[in-house]
Protein backbone atom coordinates (compact mmCIF):
# COMPACT_ATOMS: atom_id res chain seq x y z
CA UNK A 1 0.00 0.00 0.00
CA UNK A 2 1.33 3.41 -1.00
CA UNK A 3 1.84 5.87 1.86
CA UNK A 4 1.27 9.66 1.57
CA UNK A 5 3.34 12.11 3.56
CA UNK A 6 2.01 15.47 4.83
CA UNK A 7 5.02 17.16 3.32
CA UNK A 8 4.02 16.07 -0.16
CA UNK A 9 3.02 19.13 -2.23
CA UNK A 10 3.58 21.30 0.83
CA UNK A 11 3.61 24.54 -1.17
CA UNK A 12 0.25 23.86 -2.70
CA UNK A 13 -1.17 23.02 0.70
CA UNK A 14 0.10 26.27 2.22
CA UNK A 15 -1.37 28.26 -0.66
CA UNK A 16 -4.71 26.48 -0.22
CA UNK A 17 -4.70 27.25 3.54
CA UNK A 18 -3.97 30.94 2.94
CA UNK A 19 -6.68 31.12 0.28
CA UNK A 20 -9.18 29.43 2.61
CA UNK A 21 -8.42 31.91 5.42
CA UNK A 22 -8.72 34.81 3.02
CA UNK A 23 -12.02 33.45 1.70
CA UNK A 24 -13.27 33.02 5.30
CA UNK A 25 -12.42 36.67 6.10
CA UNK A 26 -14.28 37.83 3.01
CA UNK A 27 -17.35 35.82 3.98
CA UNK A 28 -17.25 36.99 7.62
CA UNK A 29 -16.88 40.64 6.68
CA UNK A 30 -19.62 40.37 4.13
CA UNK A 31 -21.96 38.70 6.61
CA UNK A 32 -20.87 40.68 9.75
CA UNK A 33 -19.46 44.03 8.52
CA UNK A 34 -18.06 46.86 10.67
CA UNK A 35 -20.50 49.77 10.80
CA UNK A 36 -20.83 53.06 12.67
CA UNK A 37 -23.82 53.38 15.02
CA UNK A 38 -24.77 56.71 16.68
CA UNK A 39 -26.00 56.85 20.28
CA UNK A 40 -27.55 60.16 21.37
CA UNK A 41 -27.80 61.98 24.71
CA UNK A 42 -24.89 60.25 26.43
CA UNK A 43 -24.24 62.07 29.76
CA UNK A 44 -20.72 63.34 30.31
CA UNK A 45 -19.17 62.85 33.76
CA UNK A 46 -16.74 65.53 34.93
CA UNK A 47 -13.69 64.06 36.70
CA UNK A 48 -10.97 65.73 38.74
CA UNK A 49 -13.09 68.83 39.25
CA UNK A 50 -11.41 69.29 42.63
CA UNK A 51 -8.73 71.13 40.65
CA UNK A 52 -11.30 73.95 40.39
CA UNK A 53 -13.21 73.57 43.66
CA UNK A 54 -10.11 73.34 45.85
CA UNK A 55 -9.21 76.84 44.70
CA UNK A 56 -12.53 78.18 46.01
CA UNK A 57 -14.04 78.48 42.53
CA UNK A 58 -17.01 76.77 40.90
CA UNK A 59 -17.75 75.79 37.33
CA UNK A 60 -20.65 75.13 35.08
CA UNK A 61 -20.97 73.44 31.74
CA UNK A 62 -21.76 75.78 28.88
CA UNK A 63 -24.63 74.21 26.95
CA UNK A 64 -25.66 70.57 27.33
CA UNK A 65 -23.66 68.12 29.41
CA UNK A 66 -24.43 65.35 26.93
CA UNK A 67 -22.89 64.22 23.65
CA UNK A 68 -23.62 61.86 20.79
CA UNK A 69 -21.28 58.90 20.42
CA UNK A 70 -20.46 57.05 17.18
CA UNK A 71 -19.33 53.46 17.82
CA UNK A 72 -17.58 51.50 15.06
CA UNK A 73 -18.00 47.76 15.53
CA UNK A 74 -19.21 44.65 13.78
CA UNK A 75 -22.90 44.17 13.28
CA UNK A 76 -22.96 41.44 15.91
CA UNK A 77 -21.33 43.66 18.56
CA UNK A 78 -23.55 46.62 17.63
CA UNK A 79 -26.61 44.52 18.37
CA UNK A 80 -25.34 43.89 21.91
CA UNK A 81 -24.27 47.44 22.84
CA UNK A 82 -26.81 49.75 24.51
CA UNK A 83 -26.45 53.46 25.29
CA UNK A 84 -26.24 52.63 29.02
CA UNK A 85 -23.01 50.72 28.32
CA UNK A 86 -21.23 53.85 27.01
CA UNK A 87 -19.19 55.93 29.46
CA UNK A 88 -18.26 59.51 28.54
CA UNK A 89 -15.85 61.46 30.75
CA UNK A 90 -14.24 64.89 30.66
CA UNK A 91 -11.06 65.22 32.71
CA UNK A 92 -10.43 68.74 34.07
CA UNK A 93 -6.70 67.99 33.92
CA UNK A 94 -6.99 68.04 30.12
CA UNK A 95 -8.84 71.39 29.98
CA UNK A 96 -7.54 74.16 27.73
CA UNK A 97 -7.45 77.04 30.22
CA UNK A 98 -7.69 79.67 27.49
CA UNK A 99 -10.91 78.31 25.95
CA UNK A 100 -12.34 76.15 28.72
CA UNK A 101 -12.63 73.22 26.31
CA UNK A 102 -12.26 69.73 27.78
CA UNK A 103 -11.93 66.70 25.47
CA UNK A 104 -14.50 63.98 25.95
CA UNK A 105 -13.17 60.43 26.23
CA UNK A 106 -15.39 57.49 25.32
CA UNK A 107 -15.16 53.99 26.77
CA UNK A 108 -17.38 50.91 26.61
CA UNK A 109 -15.93 48.86 29.49
CA UNK A 110 -18.07 45.74 29.03
CA UNK A 111 -17.02 45.49 25.37
CA UNK A 112 -13.34 46.43 25.59
CA UNK A 113 -11.53 44.95 22.60
CA UNK A 114 -14.78 44.06 20.85
CA UNK A 115 -15.24 47.36 19.04
CA UNK A 116 -12.85 49.18 16.76
CA UNK A 117 -13.34 52.77 17.97
CA UNK A 118 -15.77 55.24 19.53
CA UNK A 119 -15.80 59.01 19.14
CA UNK A 120 -17.70 61.87 20.76
CA UNK A 121 -19.72 64.46 18.83
CA UNK A 122 -18.85 67.18 19.68
CA UNK A 123 -15.38 66.13 20.76
CA UNK A 124 -15.26 68.65 23.64
CA UNK A 125 -17.48 70.21 26.27
CA UNK A 126 -16.88 73.74 27.49
CA UNK A 127 -16.36 74.61 31.14
CA UNK A 128 -16.97 78.10 32.51
CA UNK A 129 -15.02 78.76 35.68
CA UNK A 130 -15.94 81.57 38.04
CA UNK A 131 -15.95 82.69 41.64
CA UNK A 132 -18.23 80.98 44.14
CA UNK A 133 -20.78 82.85 46.26
CA UNK A 134 -23.76 82.24 48.51
CA UNK A 135 -27.25 83.64 48.88
CA UNK A 136 -29.64 83.32 51.84
CA UNK A 137 -33.35 83.33 50.94
CA UNK A 138 -36.55 83.10 52.98
CA UNK A 139 -38.66 80.10 52.04
CA UNK A 140 -42.15 80.79 50.68
CA UNK A 141 -44.75 78.00 50.76
CA UNK A 142 -46.56 77.21 47.51
CA UNK A 143 -49.30 74.56 47.24
CA UNK A 144 -48.77 74.05 43.49
CA UNK A 145 -52.48 74.73 42.75
CA UNK A 146 -53.63 71.77 44.86
CA UNK A 147 -56.43 72.26 47.38
CA UNK A 148 -57.76 70.43 50.46
CA UNK A 149 -60.88 68.30 50.31
CA UNK A 150 -64.17 70.06 49.59
CA UNK A 151 -65.43 72.00 52.59
CA UNK A 152 -61.92 72.65 53.95
CA UNK A 153 -59.31 75.34 53.52
CA UNK A 154 -55.72 75.97 54.53
CA UNK A 155 -54.94 77.84 57.72
CA UNK A 156 -51.47 78.73 58.93
CA UNK A 157 -48.50 77.06 57.29
CA UNK A 158 -45.14 76.92 59.05
CA UNK A 159 -42.02 76.04 57.09
CA UNK A 160 -38.87 74.57 58.63
CA UNK A 161 -36.22 75.76 58.13
CA UNK A 162 -37.39 79.31 57.47
CA UNK A 163 -34.44 80.11 55.19
CA UNK A 164 -32.18 78.29 52.76
CA UNK A 165 -28.57 79.05 51.85
CA UNK A 166 -27.69 78.53 48.19
CA UNK A 167 -24.06 78.31 47.07
CA UNK A 168 -22.76 78.31 43.53
CA UNK A 169 -21.52 80.49 40.70
CA UNK A 170 -22.08 84.19 41.34
CA UNK A 171 -23.67 84.67 37.92
CA UNK A 172 -26.26 81.97 38.68
CA UNK A 173 -26.95 83.29 42.18
CA UNK A 174 -27.70 86.71 40.72
CA UNK A 175 -30.55 85.17 38.72
CA UNK A 176 -32.35 83.78 41.79
CA UNK A 177 -35.21 85.99 42.99
CA UNK A 178 -37.06 83.72 45.41
CA UNK A 179 -36.99 80.25 46.96
CA UNK A 180 -40.24 78.29 47.15
CA UNK A 181 -41.13 75.29 49.33
CA UNK A 182 -43.58 73.52 47.04
CA UNK A 183 -46.05 71.06 48.58
CA UNK A 184 -48.95 68.88 47.43
CA UNK A 185 -51.91 69.02 49.83
CA UNK A 186 -54.60 67.44 47.65
CA UNK A 187 -57.72 66.25 49.55
CA UNK A 188 -56.31 66.58 53.09
CA UNK A 189 -58.89 67.10 55.87
CA UNK A 190 -56.73 67.47 58.97
CA UNK A 191 -53.54 69.12 60.20
CA UNK A 192 -50.48 67.44 58.75
CA UNK A 193 -46.77 67.76 58.00
CA UNK A 194 -45.68 67.67 54.38
CA UNK A 195 -42.23 67.29 52.83
CA UNK A 196 -41.61 70.12 50.37
CA UNK A 197 -39.56 70.41 47.20
CA UNK A 198 -37.18 73.36 46.81
CA UNK A 199 -37.89 75.36 43.65
CA UNK A 200 -35.86 78.45 42.72
CA UNK A 201 -37.30 81.20 40.50
CA UNK A 202 -35.89 84.22 38.74
CA UNK A 203 -37.58 87.64 38.73
CA UNK A 204 -39.62 86.65 35.64
CA UNK A 205 -41.05 83.51 37.26
CA UNK A 206 -38.80 81.10 35.36
CA UNK A 207 -37.37 78.09 37.19
CA UNK A 208 -33.62 78.34 37.87
CA UNK A 209 -31.76 75.05 37.39
CA UNK A 210 -30.10 73.71 40.54
CA UNK A 211 -27.77 71.40 38.61
CA UNK A 212 -24.67 73.46 39.45
CA UNK A 213 -25.91 74.74 42.84
CA UNK A 214 -25.77 73.40 46.38
CA UNK A 215 -27.86 74.13 49.48
CA UNK A 216 -27.66 73.59 53.22
CA UNK A 217 -30.85 71.55 53.60
CA UNK A 218 -29.09 68.23 54.06
CA UNK A 219 -31.01 64.97 54.45
CA UNK A 220 -33.83 66.55 56.46
CA UNK A 221 -34.89 68.77 53.57
CA UNK A 222 -37.90 71.08 54.01
CA UNK A 223 -40.95 70.32 56.16
CA UNK A 224 -44.16 72.34 56.15
CA UNK A 225 -46.70 72.10 59.00
CA UNK A 226 -50.12 72.67 57.45
CA UNK A 227 -53.20 73.71 59.42
CA UNK A 228 -56.51 72.63 57.88
CA UNK A 229 -59.72 74.51 58.72
CA UNK A 230 -63.32 73.51 58.13
CA UNK A 231 -65.55 75.92 56.20
CA UNK A 232 -69.20 76.76 56.77
CA UNK A 233 -71.70 79.21 55.30
CA UNK A 234 -74.06 80.84 57.83
CA UNK A 235 -76.69 83.59 57.55
CA UNK A 236 -76.30 87.05 59.02
CA UNK A 237 -79.07 88.08 61.41
CA UNK A 238 -79.72 91.57 62.72
CA UNK A 239 -81.87 93.20 65.37
CA UNK A 240 -82.67 96.90 65.70
CA UNK A 241 -83.33 99.16 68.63
CA UNK A 242 -85.57 102.20 69.02
CA UNK A 243 -88.91 103.26 67.52
CA UNK A 244 -89.44 105.02 64.17
CA UNK A 245 -91.07 108.43 63.88
CA UNK A 246 -94.82 108.65 64.37
CA UNK A 247 -96.71 107.32 61.37
CA UNK A 248 -93.83 105.04 60.26
CA UNK A 249 -93.14 101.34 60.69
CA UNK A 250 -90.03 99.17 60.76
CA UNK A 251 -90.70 96.49 58.12
CA UNK A 252 -87.47 94.49 58.36
CA UNK A 253 -83.85 94.68 57.28
CA UNK A 254 -82.11 94.02 53.98
CA UNK A 255 -78.65 92.50 54.49
CA UNK A 256 -76.02 92.36 51.74
CA UNK A 257 -74.63 89.78 51.60
CA UNK A 258 -77.23 87.72 53.44
CA UNK A 259 -74.68 85.06 54.45
CA UNK A 260 -70.95 84.79 55.05
CA UNK A 261 -68.46 81.95 54.78
CA UNK A 262 -66.55 81.26 57.97
CA UNK A 263 -63.78 78.84 58.90
CA UNK A 264 -62.25 77.32 61.99
CA UNK A 265 -61.73 74.05 63.79
CA UNK A 266 -64.69 71.69 63.79
CA UNK A 267 -65.37 72.17 67.52
CA UNK A 268 -65.54 75.95 67.11
CA UNK A 269 -67.82 75.81 64.06
CA UNK A 270 -70.40 73.28 65.15
CA UNK A 271 -72.09 75.69 67.56
CA UNK A 272 -72.26 78.57 65.05
CA UNK A 273 -75.61 78.66 63.22
CA UNK A 274 -75.62 82.37 62.34
CA UNK A 275 -73.76 85.61 62.90
CA UNK A 276 -75.92 87.98 64.94
CA UNK A 277 -75.54 91.74 64.84
CA UNK A 278 -76.69 93.16 68.20
CA UNK A 279 -79.62 95.59 68.32
CA UNK A 280 -77.45 98.38 69.66
CA UNK A 281 -75.69 98.64 66.30
CA UNK A 282 -78.80 99.75 64.37
CA UNK A 283 -80.81 102.43 66.19
CA UNK A 284 -83.96 103.44 64.29
CA UNK A 285 -85.25 105.95 66.83
CA UNK A 286 -87.36 108.65 65.11
CA UNK A 287 -86.39 107.39 61.65
CA UNK A 288 -88.75 108.30 58.79
CA UNK A 289 -86.75 106.73 55.95
CA UNK A 290 -84.61 103.63 55.41
CA UNK A 291 -81.46 103.62 57.54
CA UNK A 292 -78.25 102.12 56.03
CA UNK A 293 -75.13 101.05 57.94
CA UNK A 294 -71.91 99.40 56.75
CA UNK A 295 -70.46 97.12 59.43
CA UNK A 296 -67.24 95.18 59.89
CA UNK A 297 -68.64 91.76 60.76
CA UNK A 298 -65.37 90.32 62.06
CA UNK A 299 -65.95 91.91 65.49
CA UNK A 300 -69.05 89.73 65.94
CA UNK A 301 -67.41 86.40 65.10
CA UNK A 302 -67.01 83.89 67.97
CA UNK A 303 -63.54 83.00 69.27
CA UNK A 304 -61.71 80.57 67.02
CA UNK A 305 -63.80 81.54 63.99
CA UNK A 306 -62.75 83.79 61.10
CA UNK A 307 -63.89 84.67 57.60
CA UNK A 308 -62.55 82.58 54.74
CA UNK A 309 -61.93 85.85 52.87
CA UNK A 310 -60.66 88.81 54.90
CA UNK A 311 -61.74 91.14 52.10
CA UNK A 312 -65.38 90.18 52.66
CA UNK A 313 -65.60 91.62 56.16
CA UNK A 314 -67.91 94.57 55.36
CA UNK A 315 -71.65 93.97 55.13
CA UNK A 316 -74.38 96.51 54.43
CA UNK A 317 -77.55 96.54 56.55
CA UNK A 318 -80.56 98.61 55.52
CA UNK A 319 -83.29 98.98 58.14
CA UNK A 320 -86.48 99.44 56.11
CA UNK A 321 -88.61 102.28 57.51
CA UNK A 322 -91.97 102.61 55.76
CA UNK A 323 -94.83 104.98 56.17
CA UNK A 324 -97.60 103.16 58.01
CA UNK A 325 -99.79 101.32 55.54
CA UNK A 326 -97.02 101.01 52.91
CA UNK A 327 -94.30 98.53 52.03
CA UNK A 328 -91.42 98.57 49.56
CA UNK A 329 -90.18 95.34 47.98
CA UNK A 330 -87.06 94.99 45.81
CA UNK A 331 -87.53 92.28 43.19
CA UNK A 332 -84.92 90.49 41.02
CA UNK A 333 -85.44 90.99 37.28
CA UNK A 334 -84.36 87.38 36.74
CA UNK A 335 -87.44 86.26 38.71
CA UNK A 336 -89.95 87.98 36.40
CA UNK A 337 -92.17 85.58 34.45
CA UNK A 338 -91.75 86.07 30.68
CA UNK A 339 -95.02 85.59 28.78
CA UNK A 340 -95.70 85.32 25.03
CA UNK A 341 -92.08 85.51 23.82
CA UNK A 342 -91.46 84.19 20.27
CA UNK A 343 -89.67 80.81 20.20
CA UNK A 344 -86.72 82.17 18.21
CA UNK A 345 -85.99 84.92 20.75
CA UNK A 346 -84.50 85.09 24.22
CA UNK A 347 -84.30 87.72 26.97
CA UNK A 348 -81.13 88.94 28.66
CA UNK A 349 -80.57 91.29 31.60
CA UNK A 350 -77.86 92.34 34.02
CA UNK A 351 -77.14 89.79 36.76
CA UNK A 352 -78.65 90.83 40.11
CA UNK A 353 -80.64 93.65 38.46
CA UNK A 354 -83.63 94.67 40.57
CA UNK A 355 -86.84 96.66 40.28
CA UNK A 356 -88.65 98.24 43.22
CA UNK A 357 -92.36 98.04 44.07
CA UNK A 358 -94.19 100.18 46.61
CA UNK A 359 -97.49 98.90 47.95
CA UNK A 360 -100.15 100.35 50.22
CA UNK A 361 -102.90 98.67 52.18
CA UNK A 362 -103.67 97.12 55.52
CA UNK A 363 -100.51 96.77 57.61
CA UNK A 364 -101.15 93.17 58.69
CA UNK A 365 -101.61 92.11 55.03
CA UNK A 366 -98.57 94.06 53.89
CA UNK A 367 -96.37 92.33 56.44
CA UNK A 368 -97.16 88.92 54.91
CA UNK A 369 -97.25 90.02 51.27
CA UNK A 370 -95.38 87.58 48.99
CA UNK A 371 -94.99 88.49 45.30
CA UNK A 372 -92.30 85.90 44.42
CA UNK A 373 -94.59 84.23 41.84
CA UNK A 374 -96.82 87.19 41.02
CA UNK A 375 -94.65 89.38 38.73
CA UNK A 376 -94.75 89.07 34.91
CA UNK A 377 -94.29 90.91 31.60
CA UNK A 378 -96.09 90.44 28.27
CA UNK A 379 -93.56 90.09 25.39
CA UNK A 380 -96.07 89.60 22.59
CA UNK A 381 -95.14 92.89 20.89
CA UNK A 382 -91.37 92.23 21.08
CA UNK A 383 -91.02 90.46 17.74
CA UNK A 384 -87.49 91.57 16.76
CA UNK A 385 -84.19 91.84 18.62
CA UNK A 386 -83.72 95.08 20.54
CA UNK A 387 -84.13 96.74 23.93
CA UNK A 388 -87.66 97.27 25.22
CA UNK A 389 -89.13 99.15 28.16
CA UNK A 390 -92.14 97.14 29.29
CA UNK A 391 -94.80 97.57 31.99
CA UNK A 392 -94.63 95.06 34.81
CA UNK A 393 -97.78 93.30 36.00
CA UNK A 394 -98.14 92.34 39.67
CA UNK A 395 -100.96 90.16 40.98
CA UNK A 396 -101.74 91.31 44.54
CA UNK A 397 -104.40 90.23 47.01
CA UNK A 398 -107.51 92.28 47.71
CA UNK A 399 -106.84 95.30 49.88
CA UNK A 400 -103.30 95.83 48.51
CA UNK A 401 -102.51 98.49 45.92
CA UNK A 402 -99.40 99.15 43.84
CA UNK A 403 -98.85 102.87 44.43
CA UNK A 404 -97.19 103.51 41.06
CA UNK A 405 -96.67 101.68 37.80
CA UNK A 406 -93.30 99.96 37.35
CA UNK A 407 -91.44 99.28 34.10
CA UNK A 408 -88.41 97.16 33.26
CA UNK A 409 -85.83 97.35 30.43
CA UNK A 410 -85.20 93.99 28.77
CA UNK A 411 -82.90 93.10 25.89
CA UNK A 412 -84.28 90.68 23.29
CA UNK A 413 -81.85 88.62 21.21
CA UNK A 414 -81.98 85.89 18.58
CA UNK A 415 -81.47 82.41 20.00
CA UNK A 416 -78.37 80.57 18.92
CA UNK A 417 -79.07 77.86 16.34
CA UNK A 418 -78.12 74.98 18.63
CA UNK A 419 -80.38 76.36 21.37
CA UNK A 420 -83.28 76.45 18.94
CA UNK A 421 -82.57 72.88 17.85
CA UNK A 422 -82.48 71.77 21.47
CA UNK A 423 -85.83 73.43 22.13
CA UNK A 424 -87.36 71.75 19.06
CA UNK A 425 -86.04 68.32 20.07
CA UNK A 426 -87.42 68.79 23.55
CA UNK A 427 -90.79 69.75 22.09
Amino acid sequence: MKKYRITNNLGLKIIALIFSAFLWLIVVNFDNPVTGETYSNIPVTIVNDDIITSAGDVYQVVGEQTVSVVVYASRQVQQEIHREDIVATADIRDMDTSTGLVPVKIQIPDYAGDYESAESIPPNIQIQREKSGKKVLSLIVDTDDTTPAEGYMLGNMTVRPETVTITGAESTLEQIDRAVAQIDIGDITEDTQVTADLILYDVYGNVVSQGQLENNLGEDGITVSVEVLEMKTVPVEVEVSGTPAEGYEYTGSRIEPESVQICGKSDALKEVESIRIPASVIDISDASEPLERTIDITQYLPDGVSLTDDNAKNITITAMIEESGTRTIDFLVSSIKINNLAENLQVSYEPDAEIRFRFSGEQNVLETLDISNAVSVDMSECTTPGTYTLPVKVDVPDGITLTENVTVRLTVEEKQEEEQNGAENTG
